[in-house]
């Protein structure tokens, strides 16, 4: 087994926090595989150590919790600012480890931090399209994640789909799809991937660019019907990702 990198290495705080997580997730999963049929694939993609993007579509308010608990690490996401100023929910999403970011601008601050924690080998939770997709399909990215992976070109991508959430209660204004029978819901990880940051010709890609090959590589990992604008690239092909092959990959 390799050494872990010094940067890696937790501190006491963050070791006591994991030990946390790890113990809820073992009550919180079979609970949720009873309530919602909760579903996880994938969980041999996720790394045992050093830092990684998990990039997510985006249905229901849930999305964050579930991903969490489908993960074998804790994934540190970043959350709309708004909910840093809402009484009781504000301590949950802190404990959570998330952090703040003004989806109305380039967020500097929010980037900064995502990039301190990846160096300390975090796993580090974005939502490529900013908002909760009304239409339950893909919606065009916006280019923070795009900038995360242009500054951290040595960090990998793991893309992740999630559906069946737009069918819960307690979305807000996204409203609620229909619910035919009981509800189930899945969690698909991908397989860590790297995104060029040149085309073929040498071209420095743009944020835009890498934050559009994030959804692609999160489409094939949705059904069909969630796919929306991203259907046609799925089925047609697009630019190539290259696999990677973070330390620890293990199964689970």
């Amino acid at each position: 087994m390799e050494p872990i990198p010094p940067a890696w290495r937790l501190s006491r705080r963050r070791k006591l926090k994991t030990l946390i997580f790890l113990t809820a997730r073992v009550f919180v999963v079979p609970l949720l595989r009873l309530l919602i049929r909760f579903r996880i694939e994938g969980l041999e993609h996720v790394p045992r150590i050093g830092p990684a993007i998990v990039a997510a579509n985006h249905l229901h308010n849930a999305d964050p919790v579930l991903i969490i608990a489908a993960f074998t690490r804790p994934v540190l996401f970043m959350a709309k600012k708004e909910l840093f100023s809402v009484p009781i929910i504000r301590w949950f999403v802190r404990q959570s480890g998330a952090f703040p970011v003004d989806r109305g601008r380039p967020d500097r601050q929010a980037l900064r931090h995502a990039e301190q924690l990846l160096r300390e080998g975090m796993l580090v939770g974005i939502f490529p399209e900013g908002t909760r997709s009304p239409t339950a399909t893909l919606q065009a990215p916006h280019p923070g994640v795009g900038l995360l992976i242009r500054r951290n070109p040595e960090v990998p991508v793991i893309p992740v789909a999630i559906w069946g959430t737009e069918v819960l209660p307690f979305n807000g204004a996204k409203g609620r799809r229909p619910l035919r029978g009981w509800p189930r819901v899945t969690v698909r990880i991908g397989a860590p991937i790297r995104i060029a940051l040149q085309d073929e010709a040498g071209r420095e890609r743009t944020a835009e660019e890498l934050a559009d090959e994030v959804m692609v590589a999160i489409a094939r990992l949705l059904p069909e019907p969630y796919r929306g604008a991203y259907r046609e690239r799925v089925v047609l092909g697009s630019r190539a990702v290259r696999p990677s092959t973070p330390a620890g990959t293990g199964s689970r």
